[in-house]
Parts: structure tokens; C-alpha cells; sequence
């Protein structure tokens, strides 16, 4: 029965559940999107290219793997658990007799894959697309085959694939330099090959087998081999034997061989996009919890504000013997009705929404294009049933109290509100607002961003949840500061000042959205700069450097940092990578470490830079403090490739944040990373800048600057891996935004009869359309105090945390511009409702049925 009634109700009252309507489909296509992306990092493709024509491919393992055995009473518990390396682990290549002797094997082909990009007058040829070198022996993986030229016999002979060629009006005979592992070199175009099956991301340049080796920079090492059958032999069949034939057989430094077939060669091959699976994951995931719990505060206080609507209905159904169980069952099957619809619409809505994200994403360089987008019917059911949940609980919240009342109490709040809010929603603000400052306490001593970020979010909900059940409270509190002045201003502003006295509990479901959405922003828009500002400030003031050399390409060759050298000057190569002690991922650097102390100073606390070797460390006052480490300890860890070491520490500094939490000798790091090339290359000396542009001039894209400017590349950089974060929370703030609009049109649109009284009594079409603009302005102005106040006590904690300074980067103007944001919506959202509800003759409206 209460089905049948709530359907009738849904079907008379379609006005009134537009808003909340609105609401969940915002939300369920939010969750949905965010849901298509986090499916993505966990089932998403990555085809192969590379080894199209490669059935079985082995390779290094690229994790790190720790194992924990607990014994706890009497049982034992075996725990595995296994993280990604930065760098491309390599083979031993003598692992090829042991592969032809597999059975159905016919032949195995050693690969070797290295940065070697084209490069032309202006720079890179093709910037869109990696570019690889690799020796002509291995062209049969794809395969690629000649259609014009010769095969690269000599070490200065080039092989390019058909796309460079036609893009760079290349032909055999041809020259073209190439900026690989070792200096730029200019090689002769011997041929050109096209690949059997498409090659869609990546460009394939193909040298003779000794150069090759030579640039690969790895003796005695492969990258992976290509395993091919034998005439009659099931590709799964030959991975089993390989499997079994490689079992217990070690890679080096520990890696153990592993055998991939079918979809499972794309992620040998794409390094990249494996290890992107494992951020989308982290953003889908970050991405849709922020969103369902804005989207869980934003539709309670939608369906409050229906069902604070409806309460003289209600009361009226309680006056005539309907049970709280019965008002409760109506609301919770309206909901259900509602949320049914709008999850389904959203849930739709969302698909096309998560597949212009991911495009996003792989635009701005957060994603690559080789991890494929993945849609399946879970996200858009998952949100589906997210929004019929929250729908539901969200009526049942907002009717606890009209169905827990006496009828009679129920009538008389329906004519005027009540003067405090109910002690258990007082208690229950209080208890989020005590749980906001736990969470801004923790963050204050929350020291890396992977365990600050979601606590940053987290904590402006939780402030914002406690806004929304003290608001009645908070806005008589600004009505008692308000009302002097408002009192002085006219008859618009009386007005406005008595209906935010009176109707505190409407306005309180306005202020809810407009607070959230200021803090909300000002968090995302100020979060990144305050690290990013706190780290390029550590660095100016640890650069001692007079020039910084750096590079339009990979980066800057050793060759060019040996030219620079001469007796009185000091030449840093500084190159970076990742390593994990355990299995925590930590940026390191690889420096010179002759004359350091002149180019760079990170504040050593502890130790000396002088005693920086190939066997030594030293590490930054985060790192000493997480690891328990001080000059003379042990750490064992896992270089970038795979590789085992554990050096000594020698020094502790200060400046992390700006250099990263540890610091080896260049040589090192260079042996064991993917890109050996100088990031950056610091000069003290006393030649000028034309001076050392011209001993650098033989290598193309590289410059020489002053810190400075290399401190302004170092901010636009920043800014570009900020508008991925952007972007990730833009859509919940999007969000925001509309439930602001939603809940103001939703407040001004109900009020159609109290307009009309108001002109029956007399005032004006202008007056009332002034007392709304006061009370809009009045809302605005208490919804920036509360989100600025929010958020500058989250920014200000995570600043603590994470920089040691209370000192969050907020920019007036941009602070100003969200404001003027909010002002905007909220006073569009209410001016033109209100101008829809004047429109109507007051007498009409008057005498029609309530």
C-alpha cells in the first residue's frame, strides 16, 4: 500500500523531488565515472606492439617482494606482498642456452630496448611518441620488416620505422642524430621497415647488434627474449614448458625470470602504463570516496530540505493516525522511487563522463595511452546501488524526527519553526566537529603526501558534515551579528534579517553546500602550491650553483658535463630516480660528488657530504627519522632497476622536500636507471653564460640558465602535474557547485506563498526580490567565513606536516575569484527562481489550495 501512495505522491509532487532527483544522478555519475577509471588500474588492457609476433616472451620480474610469517597461537599466517620498481630489471643473456633447450622451442631472440630518441634542428621529431632503440636482430618480434634499404651492418648504420620516415622526409642515405644513452651521435640511414601489425605508441629505431649493446649500456644483459614455437606447438603449451624450465632459475640481483604470453606481454613491454595501473587505481579510488561522501552530505541535506518542505503534509498524516513506521515507509520508498530513476540516468551519464576523464588523463601525461580504458556493467550497478542506499538513508535521517514527534507537535512546527535544534543533532555536530580536529591534529604530523592527501580531503568533509548539523545554531549566531546592521539598511534588509531569524533550519541547509564548496576548493587549489612552493624554495637556497644546465631532451650527456669540467670550475650531474627500502617508494638523486659542496648545499645536520661514495648515503631528516638512521647505519634497499645494495649513511640533511629523501653517487644511479642522462647540471664557475653555451653548442637542446630561470621551469612543471589533481577533484567541486544551485532554487522555489503574502501586505516586486539578495548575501558571507576558516586550518596542518612551517600558499586573487565564484552561484540561483515566483498575481497564489 505505502508503495502505491509513495508512487502517487512521486507522481503529484514532481517539482518537489526535481532537486533531490538532480542531486543523485550527479552523484551516480560521478561514482560511476570514477568507478570506470578505478576498473581501469585494476583489469585494463595493455596490448602489445612490440611483441605481436612473439607468443611467449620472458623477461625480469618487475616487483619487490617481501614475505611476513606470523605465528600466533599455535597458527601461521604466510603474508605476500609485492611492489613495482621504477627502472627495467634486465636478464642475464647466457639465459638464452637454457631456453633453446626447451622443447618446442625453435628459436630465442635476445631483445634489447634503450632510449634513443630523433632528434631534428628544432628538437624531437615526434613528441607524441616514445622512441626506442633496438639491434636489427630482434625486428622478428614485431616483425618489422624492410621495405626499402639495407639491414644496419656497421655501428654508425640506422634503421627507422615507415611513420619517422615519412614525418621527418627521411629516404636511405639520409642523416639523423640520435640522443641516446651516450652523446648525441649521427647515424646514416640505411633503411626503412614497417611493422606486420600496427604500431600505434612508440617509434622503433633499430642500430646493428654491437652498437646496440654498446648504447644499451648493459654488458652481458638482455632486456627480455622472444620465445618462438616450433612448427605444430600450442603457444600455452611452450609457456608451461618454459615456465618449468626456468623454475628456480635467478635473474640477476635477485629477480626471478618470469614467462608472459597473450595479454600478459603488454605489461613487459609498456613499463609505464604497468605502473600506471596501480595510480589510477590510487586516483579512481581517492577520486570516488571523496565524491560519495560529498555526494552522501550533499543528498541528506537535499532530502532535509524536502522533507522540511512537506512538513505540514507530514503532519497532517500524523494528525489523521499514520504511524511513525508508515511516515518512515512512505519517505523511504519516495527515496527509493527517486533513486531508482536518478541512479539509472546518472549511471548512464557516467559511462561517457569516466571515458573523457581517462582521455584527459592520458592528454595531460598522467596516464599513458597504452593502459586502454575499461567499461563493464559493475561501476554503473555499484553506483546504482550507492545511490539507492544513500537515497534511502538519506529520507530515513531526515524523517527521524517528524515521525518520532507527537501529531500535535508536528502541526505546530509546521506553522512555525522551532527555535533550537534537537539536542541529538547538536551532539552529533559536536562529535564531527571534535573528529575534524582530530583529523587536522593528524595531519599536522602526517609527513608524505601518499598519507596526507586523503586525510586533507577527509577533513574538510568531516568540518563541513559538522556545519551542516550546527548550522541553525551557526546562523542565529550570525544573525545576532548581523542584525544591527541589517536592521539600518532598509526594508529589504528587515525582512531578510527576520526570515533568517525565523527560518534558521532553511538557511542552515544553504549555508551546508556554499561551505563546503569554498573550503573544498581552496583546499584543492592551495594544497599543491603549498608543497610545490615549500620544495622550489629548498632548493634555490640549496643551489649554490652559478649556471644550471639543462635540457629540451632526455637530458643532459655525460660528454657535455666532461667539457664543462676544467680545473677551477665544479661540475654536479644530478640524476633521478626511485628506490624502495622495503617496500616504501622513496625519490632519490644521483650527484657527482667531487667539489658538491660548492654547487650544493641541503643543509647537512648530521654527517659530511665529503665521505659521499658509491658504497655511501645520505638521507634526508624525514627519512633518518622514518628508517631510525644517523651517519654510520646500515640501509638496505632496492635500487630503481632491481638491484640490491646497502650502503652506509654518511650524512643527514634537511632540505628533503626539495632534493629528495636520498642521495647517491652519480655513477650509481646512473648504472641502474633507464635514462642515464643528467637531469639538470650544476656549474660553479666563473665563465659567463655565452661562455658555456658555446663550449655546449656541438649538443642540441641544451641551455644554459641561471638558477632562476631554472626555477621557473621547475614551477611550470609543477603546475602541469597540478592540473592532473585539478581536474581529478574539479568534477566534485562541479558537483558542489550544482547542489549549491540545487539547494538555493529548491529554498526560493517553496517560498512562492510567503512572496505573496508579502506583496498582499504590501511590499514591493523589488523589495522582495532585495530581501533575497540580502539573504543570499547574509548566507554567502557566513558560508565563506566557515569554508575559509575550514580550510585554512586544513592547508595550515598539512603545511606543518609536511613542511615544517605553518605556511600555506594561498594567492589573494585566486581566493578572491572563488568567492566571487560562490557569490555568483548562489545569487543567480536565487534571483532567478525568485523573479519565476513573482511572476504569478499575489492574489492567485493566495487563494489557491496549499
Amino acid at each position: 500500500m505505502m508503495l502505491r501512495y509513495a508512487l502517487r505522491t512521486v507522481r503529484a509532487r514532481k517539482g518537489g523531488f526535481l532537486g533531490a532527483f538532480f542531486a543523485l544522478m550527479c552523484a551516480a555519475a560521478l561514482i560511476t565515472a570514477c568507478g570506470t577509471l578505478l576498473e581501469t588500474g585494476l583489469r585494463g588492457t595493455i596490448a602489445t606492439e612490440r611483441y605481436a609476433a612473439t607468443p611467449v616472451v620472458v623477461s625480469a620480474d618487475q616487483n619487490v617482494h617481501q614475505t611476513t610469517v606470523k605465528h600466533k597461537k599455535g597458527k601461521t599466517k604466510v603474508k605476500h606482498k609485492a611492489k613495482p620498481i621504477a627502472e627495467r630489471a634486465w636478464l642475464p643473456g647466457d639465459l638464452a642456452t637454457e631456453l633453446r633447450k626447451v622443447p618446442g622451442v625453435r628459436e630465442v631472440v635476445p631483445e634489447l630496448t634503450f632510449l634513443a630518441e630523433p632528434l631534428a634542428p628544432g628538437g624531437a621529431v615526434d613528441k607524441d611518441r616514445p622512441a626506442y632503440g633496438h639491434a636489427w636482430d630482434s625486428a622478428a618480434l614485431t616483425p618489422y620488416t624492410l621495405t626499402t634499404g639495407t639491414a644496419p651492418k656497421a655501428d654508425g648504420d640506422l634503421v627507422i620505422d615507415r611513420r619517422l620516415a615519412e614525418r621527418a622526409h627521411l629516404e636511405p642515405g639520409d642523416r639523423l642524430t640520435v640522443q641516446s644513452t651516450q652523446s648525441p651521435r649521427t647515424y646514416r640511414v640505411t633503411g626503412i621497415a614497417a611493422p606486420a601489425h600496427e604500431v600505434r605508441h612508440q617509434t622503433a629505431l633499430f642500430f646493428s647488434t654491437a652498437e646496440a649493446r654498446r648504447l644499451a649500456a648493459h654488458p652481458g644483459q638482455v632486456t627480455a627474449f622472444g620465445v618462438l614455437p616450433a612448427k605444430g606447438t600450442d603457444a600455452a603449451v611452450l609457456k608451461r614448458s618454459v615456465s618449468t624450465a626456468l623454475h628456480g632459475t635467478k635473474a640477476p640481483h635477485g629477480t626471478t625470470a618470469q614467462v608472459s604470453a597473450g595479454d600478459g606481454r603488454g605489461p613487459v613491454e609498456f613499463l609505464d602504463a604497468a605502473a600506471a595501473r596501480t595510480k589510477l587505481v590510487s586516483m579512481g579510488g581517492a577520486m570516488g570516496g571523496t565524491s560519495l561522501l560529498v555526494a552522501v552530505l550533499v543528498v541528506v541535506g537535499t532530502f532535509a530540505l524536502s522533507v522540511q518542505q512537506r512538513h505540514r503534509e507530514l503532519a497532517l498524516l500524523r494528525a489523521i493516525a499514520a504511524t511513525p513506521g508508515q511516515i518512515r515507509a512512505l519517505l523511504g520508498r519516495e527515496a527509493l522511487i527517486v533513486g531508482a530513476a536518478a541512479g539509472t540516468t546518472g549511471a548512464l551519464a557516467g559511462l561517457p563522463l569516466g571515458s573523457w576523464l581517462h582521455g584527459r588523463f592520458v592528454a595531460m601525461g598522467a596516464v599513458p595511452a597504452t593502459l586502454q580504458h575499461t567499461v563493464s556493467v559493475f561501476p554503473p550497478f555499484a553506483a546504482l546501488a550507492a545511490t539507492l542506499l544513500g537515497a534511502w538513508a538519506a529520507a530515513r535521517i531526515s524523517s527521524r524526527r517528524i515521525a518520532r514527534i507527537r501529531p500535535a507537535e508536528a502541526l505546530a512546527e509546521a506553522r512555525a519553526e522551532r527555535t533550537r535544534p534537537a539536542w541529538g543533532r547538536i551532539l552529533a555536530g559536536v562529535a564531527l566537529l571534535a573528529g575534524g580536529a582530530v583529523l587536522v591534529a593528524v595531519l599536522s604530523v602526517l609527513r608524505t603526501e601518499p598519507a596526507s592527501t586523503p586525510v586533507t580531503f577527509l577533513a574538510v568533509v568531516v568540518l563541513a558534515s559538522s556545519v551542516a548539523l550546527l548550522g541553525p545554531l551557526l546562523v542565529r549566531a550570525a544573525v545576532a551579528v548581523l542584525g544591527g546592521p541589517l536592521a539600518l539598511t532598509g526594508p529589504s534588509s528587515r525582512l531578510a534579517r527576520a526570515n533568517l531569524r525565523g527560518h534558521a533550519a532553511r538557511m542552515a541547509s544553504v549555508v551546508t553546500p556554499l561551505t563546503l564548496l569554498i573550503g573544498m576548493t581552496c583546499t584543492v587549489l592551495f594544497v599543491q602550491p603549498t608543497l610545490g612552493n615549500a620544495a622550489r624554495a629548498q632548493a634555490r637556497e640549496g643551489i649554490r650553483a652559478d649556471w644550471v644546465v639543462a635540457a629540451q631532451g632526455p637530458g643532459v650527456p655525460a660528454e657535455a658535463a666532461r667539457r664543462l669540467r676544467t680545473q677551477h670550475d665544479t661540475v654536479t650531474e644530478v640524476v633521478r630516480t626511485t628506490v624502495r627500502v622495503g617496500l616504501d617508494k622513496y625519490a632519490a638523486q644521483g650527484v657527482t660528488p667531487g667539489g658538491l659542496t660548492r654547487t650544493w648545499d641541503p643543509d647537512v645536520t648530521a654527517g659530511s657530504l665529503t665521505k659521499l661514495t658509491e658504497d655511501t648515503v645520505a638521507v634526508s631528516e624525514l627519512a633518518a627519522d622514518q628508517l631510525h638512521l644517523k651517519p654510520g647505519s646500515p640501509l638496505k634497499l632496492t635500487l630503481g632497476d632491481g638491484t640490491p645494495a646497502t650502503p652506509t649513511v654518511v650524512a643527514v640533511y634537511a632540505k628533503g622536500l626539495g632534493f629528495g629523501d636520498l642521495t647517491f653517487a652519480h655513477d650509481l644511479i646512473a648504472r641502474h636507471v633507464d635514462n642515464p642522462l643528467a637531469a639538470s647540471v650544476l656549474v660553479s664557475t666563473a665563465r659567463t653564460q655565452t661562455q658555456l653555451a658555446t663550449t655546449l653548442r656541438e649538443f642540441p637542446g641544451i641551455h644554459v640558465l641561471a638558477p632562476a630561470a631554472a626555477d621557473s621551469i621547475q614551477a611550470a612543471r609543477q603546475q602541469a602535474n597540478a592540473e592532473v589533481n585539478y581536474l581529478a577533484m574539479g568534477l566534485v567541486l562541479a558537483f558542489t557547485a550544482i547542489a549549491v544551485v540545487n539547494t538555493l532554487a529548491m529554498s526560493v522555489s517553496e517560498r512562492v506563498r510567503e512572496f505573496a503574502l508579502l506583496r498582499l501586505a504590501g511590499a514591493t516586486r523589488r523589495q522582495v526580490l532585495g530581501m533575497l539578495r540580502t539573504e543570499a548575501l547574509s548566507v554567502l558571507l557566513l558560508a565563506t567565513a566557515l569554508g575559509s576558516g575550514i580550510a585554512l586550518a586544513v592547508l595550515t596542518a598539512f603545511s606543518v606536516g609536511m613542511t615544517g612551517e605553518a605556511a600555506p600558499a594561498v594567492t589573494p586573487l585566486v581566493y578572491v575569484a572563488v568567492v566571487a565564484l560562490a557569490g555568483l552561484l548562489a545569487l543567480v540561483a536565487t534571483a532567478l527562481p525568485g523573479r519565476v515566483a513573482l511572476r504569478v498575481s499575489p492574489v492567485t497564489v493566495a487563494t489557491a489550495k496549499e
